[in-house]
């Protein structure tokens, strides 16, 4: 009797296809200052019911953040755009990989009427890599903060994108929609890309965060990196140099934890002492807004931050 192996629908099943048959990384046991509180009921349930309602999807839930107990707890979930499914294969990151479906053309009303019930005063919008995009979600991103401001035109927005890699044209897009933040982030060191961010390059996502405030001064820029994933210390230096001579704004640096065996393994964790030495360096450095610790995220505490670094700039221009 013969047997018949689906694997095309195995495959399309599978989270991390490309990552099925690569040989299981080693898991360093969690040290005592990597905790986080099991989400509570409450707030946390009502911030999901009105994500799933409106047929939306996170990077809370799709990048397996630590922080989401602690998020959803009071009302702040960072929006995932375009999909759950990413048309790159970054070795660090939980999300789905694979072809992605088509745009929702609803979604930008969708993730502004989830702002306006969950009442967000600063509101965190990203996306998957759309590679198959010829604009690679670009305009998809321009009109979600054209309905947020519709809706809630007192909410502060800030945008996470992807490098738009040979999409010309497409960052001007964005700009031109005018986010009160634009974060890109690095990732990793230079040194790590080929293993850690196949399909991307550094410079080219450094250029980047160096056009938007070419295009537009005003627009906070950030960017972030993760640590653990076998960059030495003088390479995190030299990032933040490097972000620096972009007029980069905002800096966050935060432990990388690995999602399963089959992702980048965890070659240190980082001391939390260490993270605090990274943070006064980089604000002697002359960023604006520093957030670095184990678990620091791109869009944890997104908005207490965005109120720190503008108050910071108000600073530094004596208003």
């Amino acid at each position: 009797m013969a047997v018949v192996l689906d694997t095309l629908n195995e495959r399309a099943r599978q989270r991390h296809p490309e990552k099925a048959h690569r040989a299981d990384s080693p898991i360093l046991p969690k040290p005592a200052w990597i905790r986080v509180k099991a989400p509570g009921p409450g707030a946390f349930e009502e911030t999901s019911k009105i994500v799933h309602e409106g047929g939306l999807h996170t990077v809370c839930q799709e990048a397996s953040c630590p922080n989401i107990g602690e998020c959803w707890a009071v009302r702040h979930a960072t929006f995932l755009i375009m999909g759950d499914t990413c048309t790159r294969a970054c070795a660090f990151c939980d999300v789905k990989t694979g072809m992605p479906g088509p745009l929702d053309v609803q979604e930008p009303e969708k993730v502004a009427d989830a702002t306006a019930k969950l009442g967000l005063k600063h509101v965190v919008v990203t996306s998957v890599d759309r590679d198959d995009l010829a604009d690679g979600g670009a305009a998809h991103f321009a009109e979600t903060i054209r309905a947020i401001r519709r809706r809630s035109p007192d909410t502060t927005i800030e945008v996470l994108t992807p490098d738009f890699l040979r999409k010309d044209g497409a960052l001007e897009l964005v700009v031109a929609a005018k986010p009160d933040v634009f974060n890109h982030n690095l990732e990793t060191v230079p040194s790590r890309y080929l293993t850690v961010r196949p399909g991307a390059r550094y410079f080219h996502s450094v250029r980047l965060l160096q056009k938007v405030k070419e295009l537009d001064p005003s627009i906070f820029t950030k960017s972030g990196i993760m640590v653990g994933l076998g960059e030495e210390r003088n390479e995190i230096l030299a990032v933040m140099d490097d972000l620096r001579s972009a007029d980069v704004d905002f800096l966050t640096i935060g432990q990388y934890l690995q999602p399963s065996r089959k992702h980048h393994e965890v070659v240190r964790y980082v001391r939390p002492e260490e993270f605090d030495d990274f943070k006064t360096i980089a604000f002697a450095k002359g960023f604006l807004m520093v957030s670095s610790s184990p678990l620091t995220r791109s869009s944890h505490h997104a908005g207490d931050d965005f109120a720190r670094l503008r108050a910071a700039r108000a600073a530094k221009l004596g208003r």
